[in-house]
């Protein structure tokens, strides 16, 4: 079996620490041991882009919001869909993974970053959510959804709080789009409450025909 070779880490705010590992033509990120994301494992993540894209289909020169750069799966699913007039902004708040996806992942995001519709933001994607009527759509790939894993304050993304604000910052007819490892009724309950209509998706995680399944909730303002 091919060994995993460690090729950087960082440390996190909160404390901490993420890897990131390659074995051969795979990418793991990890963070003390467990591991957050796998280039093997695009399927969600790719779903939350166009599900979300698929709602706001027909709408002129979009502001699109991504949460979280990631594994860029969901930046690229989205780049394939929109329209050439759309803008897409992606938050992250690691710079390590920007220089990540630049560095020993360049090849594998290919020019995504770089597309003339991407705005790069090396910053807390909560700040960009406090802009009001400003985005067509939000898309929060944030840690592993509501139950955050690497920084305790994602976990505002997620209260009553972060809700209101994601629904203020959405122009009318909007579209909040989440993704979790897993089911939260609590979550759920607290988007309908905010008085989004909650469409709640179950896909899988490998494009395989078998695996586990992760969530997405599309709230439309």
């Amino acid at each position: 079996m091919i060994p995993w070779i460690q090729l950087d880490k960082t440390s996190l705010p909160d404390g901490g620490e993420l890897k990131l590992a390659r074995r051969g033509e795979e990418f793991s990120i990890r963070l003390n041991g467990a591991e957050l994301m796998n280039s093997r494992l695009s399927a969600s993540e790719e779903a939350l882009a166009t599900l979300t894209c698929e709602k706001l289909s027909g709408r002129k020169a979009m502001q699109i919001l991504i949460g979280g750069l990631g594994m860029g799966f969901t930046l690229r699913a989205a780049l394939n869909v929109l329209p050439k007039d759309a803008h897409v902004t992606v938050a992250e708040l690691l710079p390590s993974v920007v220089a990540w996806a630049r560095g020993p992942m360049a090849e594998f995001h290919g020019t995504s970053l770089d597309d003339p519709r991407v705005t790069i933001e090396t910053r807390d994607v909560a700040h960009l959510m406090r802009q009001e009527r400003r985005w067509d759509g939000i898309m929060l790939d944030v840690d592993n959804g509501p139950e955050a894993m690497t920084q305790a304050a994602n976990d505002g993304l997620y209260t009553n709080t972060g809700i209101g604000n994601a629904r203020r910052a959405l122009k009318p007819g909007g579209v909040l789009a989440v993704w979790s490892q897993g089911p939260d009724p609590a979550f759920a309950g607290r988007l309908g409450r905010a008085g989004f209509r909650v469409d709640e998706v179950k896909v899988k995680a490998h494009k395989g025909k078998t695996g586990r399944k992760h969530v997405i909730w599309l709230a439309r303002a």
